[in-house]
């Protein structure tokens, strides 16, 4: 008996716990949570009293990461866009100069582009998700992305491959 109610209350807890990441995958979607101080406050108003160490630890588990917003603050973000809704309704190509394109130079298979400080990240995770022909992935820091193409390129190539992720692209990039 023991130990189906061990076993009982251990179920008890994975749903709790499952509810609970459920409700955290859906505040982070629906706002803009900047700080773990923030979601905690909001996980509260839900009904669950979490400790930051649990709260760290539910966020790890969920591969939550920080991203820049269009304001330039970062907030988090899920790792997938099956939850995560863009919050304002602009276009990708007319958000492009408020997310940071600064340039692009090309050499053979490999593109680097220029961001702002904060939009790296962003971007090559809108260029991973759209798959654009031709490019085998991209790695990003805080201002550069390193993306490899799967045959050498031009620089005119890869703006209208840039062009099929952000609209526009062409009429925002600064030469520097």
């Amino acid at each position: 008996m023991l130990y189906i109610c061990s076993r009982f209350r251990i179920f008890i807890h994975m749903k709790k716990k499952a509810d609970r990441l459920d409700t955290i995958k859906m505040i982070i979607s629906s706002q803009e949570i900047r700080l773990q101080e923030e979601l905690m406050q909001e996980l509260l108003k839900e009904g669950y009293n979490v400790t930051q160490a649990t709260l760290s630890r539910d966020l790890k588990q969920l591969k939550v990461a920080k991203a820049a917003n269009a304001q330039g603050n970062y907030v988090y973000v899920l790792p997938n866009d099956v939850m995560y809704r863009r919050q304002n309704q602009q276009r990708a190509g007319d958000m492009l100069h408020a997310s940071g394109l600064v340039s692009v130079d090309v050499a053979a298979n490999m593109a680097v582009i220029h961001t702002r400080p904060g939009y790296a990240s962003g971007m090559a995770y809108d260029i991973d998700r759209h798959k654009p022909e031709g490019v085998l992935g991209t790695i990003a820091g805080d201002d550069t992305i390193m993306m490899v193409t799967a045959r050498k390129m031009t620089k005119e190539q890869v703006m209208e491959m840039l062009e099929t992720v952000f609209p526009n692209v062409n009429g925002n990039e600064n030469d520097n």
